[in-house]
């Protein structure tokens, strides 16, 4: 049977939203690697909506859920319908949707509040032992709802962000972009990603890396 995967959106768009070649690579390695994708997405408004081009602001409402399927090409579940139980894994992309629309962490760093029903699934997954991996600045997720189990995790090189993550808890390992941080205990992957960079071929590696154990893991 193949494994249910769920892949976390935000938006689209690294500014406001998902990272889109890190949610397009995850898809790609998933669907090779012949898991079932399931795209998820909370059904609020972004934060703000930024034009990429500019990097200002542009004063639109945007919904999350409906920016996010963009990336999916349509087919995407409303958090509140998904449940543990019913995936064999989670994975999280990284962009900006994730520190300030899933979570309020680009505002209150360690003092961060993560939307309910995201720390809901996270936290069922892992109480369910089943595997979570997390890319770029998604990291932050898990130090935040798992901080108390002490997960190893890994954002890159970022001092400030990295110290973040410290006082929620977390362990943190640094690594090259194309290389991952396993926590075996807690069942936890992640990777710099554009955290690092520099370009769509260097964080694939690393990405690819992350699915492979990320796959592997919910096998045990």
């Amino acid at each position: 049977m193949r494994p249910r995967v769920g892949v976390m959106l935000s938006g689209c768009g690294f500014l406001d939203g998902s990272e889109i070649h890190e949610a397009t690579l995850t898809l790609l390695f998933l669907d090779q690697k012949g898991a079932k994708t399931v795209c998820i997405a909370p059904g609020i408004n972004q934060f703000d909506v930024i034009n990429h081009i500019t990097k200002n602001a542009t004063g639109e409402k945007r919904n999350v859920m409906t920016e996010s399927s963009r990336i999916s090409r349509g087919d995407i579940k409303n958090i509140k319908d998904v449940n543990a139980k019913n995936l064999d894994a989670l994975i999280f992309p990284g962009g900006f949707g994730v520190a300030k629309g899933i979570s309020d962490f680009a505002f209150r760093g360690a003092l961060c509040v993560v939307t309910p029903e995201v720390e809901r699934l996270v936290s069922k997954m892992h109480h369910a032992g089943k595997p979570l991996g997390f890319i770029c600045i998604a990291p932050v997720i898990a130090a935040k709802v798992l901080g108390s189990f002490s997960p190893e995790l890994t954002i890159g090189t970022d001092k400030a962000t990295r110290d973040a993550l410290i006082a929620m808890g977390a362990r943190h390992t640094t690594c090259k972009v194309d290389e991952i941080v396993v926590d075996k205990k807690n069942k936890i992957v992640s990777t710099p990603a554009y955290m690092l960079g520099p370009s769509i071929s260097r964080i694939a590696l690393g990405l690819e890396k992350l699915v492979s154990k990320v796959l592997e893991m919910g096998k045990r």
